[in-house]
């Protein structure tokens, strides 16, 4: 008997601040302007997609203590913009990536119960810590967790945020005008919570919302990080869009989930991956590398080349030749609280090994850069993409991919206008919604479905 072909998951992710945006370019619009969410989530929407995804970003990205401009700057509050989105969109999903680090449980649990009843059980919360104090220095509190102890507060942040949502049941309110009775049961609300991050008890003042709590996604890769999302995540945001690293994560994340009683379909693994299309994939090609060159011009590649050197090199010519100084090996960094910073834990041997692969190859500095950074996910003609998206989902790489366009807001127009319609002839991909909420895109169960033994482990 032949196994069942999987049904693909896809989501939209705002390109806002990375490396991936292309805000040079004549087609990009607005990151900040309303107009350019509406566009994108209406897009996501039309193409049947589960869901939209809003990255965080607490302070402006920085280097050597300036501003760095050569990615997009800025980024309005992202429950704000989710807002405003379930009132142009019926179906589409809406993820938010909110920092357990620097908020306090009642509040992230207010504002997401309130946008699940807004947008009808469609809000999801994307967990995140904070590692450095760098971020910190922009709150009360700033630095104060040790790096150690950021997954033990976002776990106990994440558990009281449950006890608040499940302080309400869901039927208290009877709202009846014959008796004057509005609720049924005066303890509505009602939590006490005693732990070592989070001591607060008092009324919850939001209702239980459609789908009762968010849906859940958790985005660390580290042991810790994938522990924390087999323990009490829907879905896991990944950076393993390639097959074979993708297998690896995927039967290592749902090989955790035995041991906290859940099933392997309990728990969604959903990679970022960006893409460029074109009639051909020859034509795709030369697209990608355009495009390559356009996400990594001349600054940007002096700018990347500091994360690992950890000096100034604004002098050197990012065509020319590696700088022959080898890197500064310190505790202070000209690019604080950047992801980047901890991707080259040795940054002696990363500038060997950049040395042998520029001399090999008669890189530039910027040939470097381009040629070892990330590059797109899935490139060729739209049969080419459809098929590789529905390889690695059915290979068990991937439950479905989360899309990162480099064009804001009009990127993801071809993708669904010619990939999408490939993987609903191939019968792996919806062709209309079946449910009203996001838990019912995802194939989640209501927790209020689920078994004694499973709420426990979520």
């Amino acid at each position: 008997m032949s196994k069942p072909l999987k049904q693909i998951h896809l989501a939209a992710h705002f390109p806002g601040v990375n490396n991936t945006t292309v805000w040079s370019d004549p087609k990009a619009g607005s990151h900040i302007e309303f107009s350019s969410f509406a566009h994108f989530a209406r897009t996501a929407e039309r193409a049947k997609f589960d869901f939209l995804f809003l990255a965080e970003g607490l302070r402006l990205r920085e280097q050597g203590g300036r501003i760095y401009d050569l990615d997009v700057v800025g980024r309005p509050d992202t429950f704000t913009v989710l807002a405003a989105l379930a009132a142009v969109t019926d179906h589409l999903g809406l993820t938010g990536t909110i920092n357990s680090t620097f908020n306090e449980p009642y509040e992230v649990a207010r504002q997401f119960a309130s946008l699940d009843h807004l947008s009808g059980g469609r809000s999801a919360w994307n967990v995140v810590t904070s590692w450095d104090g760098f971020t910190g220095e922009n709150f009360r509190r700033g630095g104060f967790l040790p790096q150690e102890e950021r997954y033990s507060r976002a776990k106990e942040f994440l558990a009281t945020a449950n006890e608040l949502f499940d302080s309400w049941k869901g039927d208290e309110i009877v709202a009846d005008p014959a008796t004057g009775t509005f609720l049924s049961d005066a303890k509505a609300g009602a939590f006490v919570h005693e732990g070592r991050h989070f001591d607060i008890h008092g009324r919850f003042n939001v209702p239980r919302s459609p789908q009762g709590r968010p849906v859940i996604f958790q985005a660390g890769d580290s042991d810790e990080g994938r522990e924390f999302a087999a323990a009490g995540a829907d879905a896991i945001f990944s950076r393993y869009a390639a097959l074979d690293t993708g297998q690896a994560f995927y039967t290592d994340v749902k090989n955790r989930l035995a041991k906290y009683g859940r099933r392997k379909d309990q728990l969604l693994i959903l990679p970022a991956a960006s893409f460029v299309l074109g009639d051909t994939d020859a034509e795709a090609e030369e697209r990608a590398k355009e495009v390559r060159r356009l996400q990594v011009s001349g600054a940007t590649a002096l700018k990347h080349l500091e994360f690992v050197w950890n000096r100034d090199l604004s002098s050197y010519d990012p065509d020319g030749p590696l700088p022959d100084i080898d890197p500064l090996v310190s505790e202070e960094h000209i690019s604080r609280g950047r992801a980047q910073v901890r991707m080259y834990r040795d940054p002696l041997a990363t500038a060997r090994e950049w040395r042998e692969l520029a001399a090999a190859h008669d890189w530039s500095i910027r040939d470097l850069v381009i040629e070892t950074g990330n590059r797109q996910t899935f490139v060729g003609s739209p049969e080419t993409v459809a098929r590789t998206i529905d390889d690695y989902v059915q290979a068990d790489a991937a439950d479905g991919f989360i899309l990162v366009p480099h064009i804001t807001p009009t990127g993801l127009d071809e993708f669904a206008d010619k990939v999408v319609p490939l993987l609903q002839e191939k019968g792996v991909f919806r062709t209309e919604y079946e449910g009203s909420t996001l838990r019912d895109h995802l194939g989640l169960a209501h927790p209020d479905d689920v078994s004694g033994a499973e709420r426990a482990a979520s």
